[in-house]
């Protein structure tokens, strides 16, 4: 009796099992989130302060702008729309925004003069800039400075909306409804950036 109460629980039980493991994907081909994970949370630049940090950089025609950490492409979009720019290029780790963004390009009529790459934005080729735009972290300001000296040719100028980049002292500073916009320029090779006092 004991033994076909058994026998039946391992049949009812056993097949299922198997055909759960079977359709299960394997742990590896599984996505590993933690490894895109944002080091920044996602807010949004209000409207009046991307035109802000776009007219302190003194965006204009033949001006190429990258934005990192591009969230739904807001400043991308108003680089070439409403200041002129080129071409802008926007860099975002998650690809909802990415799309997001894609999305919002489209309907502003830019999507031909516009990119938006899910990426690491450390790992992000940014020599093609002449303008960088910013809004993460202190830390992460401070980590990327080194790979925006090296990469980015003299006289790009780099605008970050409400963090500095520690010992990098800014040309300019100001306020855009409340909010600080700072602005750094790429000195000639060889030149020490201004320490910041």
């Amino acid at each position: 009796m004991k033994t076909s109460s058994v026998l039946v629980l391992l049949l009812a039980v056993g097949p299922g099992s198997a055909w759960a493991q079977q359709a299960a994907p394997p742990p590896s081909s599984a996505p590993d989130f933690s490894a895109t994970a944002p080091e920044v949370p996602y807010v949004p630049t209000p409207e009046p302060t991307v035109e802000g940090m776009l007219s302190l950089a003194g965006v204009k025609p033949g001006d190429v702008v990258y934005d990192l950490g591009s969230g739904d492409g807001r400043i991308v979009i108003s680089a070439v729309r409403n200041h002129g720019a080129s071409r802008a290029v926007g860099v975002d780790i998650n690809p909802e925004r990415v799309k997001e963004a894609q999305d919002n390009a489209r309907r502003a009529g830019v999507e031909d003069q516009v990119e938006f790459r899910q990426g690491d934005l450390f790992d992000a080729d940014l020599s093609g800039a002449t303008v960088v735009t910013l809004y993460l972290l202190p830390t992460v300001n401070e980590r990327l400075k080194p790979k925006l000296l090296a990469e980015l040719k003299p006289g790009t100028r780099i605008v970050s909306h409400g963090f500095d980049m520690g010992d990098w002292a800014p040309e300019k500073q100001t306020q855009v409804d409340g909010r600080t916009v700072y602005l750094w320029v790429v000195p000639e090779p060889g030149a020490e950036p201004p320490a910041a006092r």
